[in-house]
């Protein structure tokens, strides 16, 4: 799937949408971190991941870049280090110039007034004014793989974020994954227009009968009989 078209399906649905999409197709939900939030509210961003580990010095993003391809979005693994900050404003403008769609950062972020000048949505942990002051040896495989919170990402997956944080799924099983959030939006859309017009959830979904079931079968979860009755509240 091209970058164009993920955006443009993207933007009909959010993360949530997603994760829930993840846990039908029986795909690990990998969120980052809760603190990893949009620079400037309202913030999406879409894209494959061009990996970065940062060591203390810019050049890894500037290298990162002549790698990415036109679309890509810069996860940075900064270790989830809240001392310092390790992207600022030139590189997020390098990102611009470079093609990217996007920063994601397991760290902190400086510049902040600069950055929601540029507008290139910047998901990070939070923001601080220093940079780094140290300067570490580089892995080889600085490149190839960035650990944000509990998970490792590379190439071969795609980073989705909005207002509700960010997450990785495997790039051959976007195609899949959207198109069963787009189903789930389209249920979950119905369900409240409905609710507005007078029907409650309990009614939709039969609510009345899944407590009777349970009553037969304790060991019959929510989540069983909204797939059996077509519900989409959990997933």
């Amino acid at each position: 799937m091209d970058h164009e078209e993920l955006g443009s399906r993207f933007a009909a649905l959010t993360t949530a949408h997603i994760a829930d999409a993840c846990l039908r197709a029986r795909v690990p939900v990998r969120c980052a971190p809760p603190a990893v939030r949009a620079a400037v509210a309202g913030g999406r961003v879409a894209g494959r991941v061009a990996p970065a580990r940062h060591t203390g010095s810019v050049d890894i993003f500037l290298e990162a870049y002549e790698q990415a391809a036109p679309g890509d979005v810069l996860v940075v693994d900064n270790g989830g280090r809240l001392d310092e900050a390790c992207v600022g404003d030139l590189v997020v403008l390098e990102a611009v110039d470079a093609g990217l769609s996007g920063v994601v950062i397991w760290g902190l972020h400086r510049d902040t007034a600069d950055i929601r000048a540029i507008g290139l949505p910047v998901f990070s942990a939070g923001a601080t004014p220093t940079g780094p002051q140290r300067l570490d040896g580089r892995a080889k495989d600085a490149l190839e793989a960035a650990t944000v919170g509990e998970w490792t990402v590379g190439r071969a997956d795609i980073v989705l974020g909005d207002d509700d944080g960010v997450l990785f799924v495997p790039a051959d099983r976007l195609g899949e994954l959207l198109a069963l959030a787009e189903i789930i939006r389209d249920t979950e859309r119905r369900q409240a227009e409905r609710i507005r017009d007078g029907e409650s959830l309990r009614s939709q979904v039969h609510f009345d009968r899944y407590l009777a079931d349970r009553r037969d079968n304790p060991a019959l979860t929510f989540r069983e009989h909204l797939r059996a009755v077509g519900g989409a509240i959990e997933e």
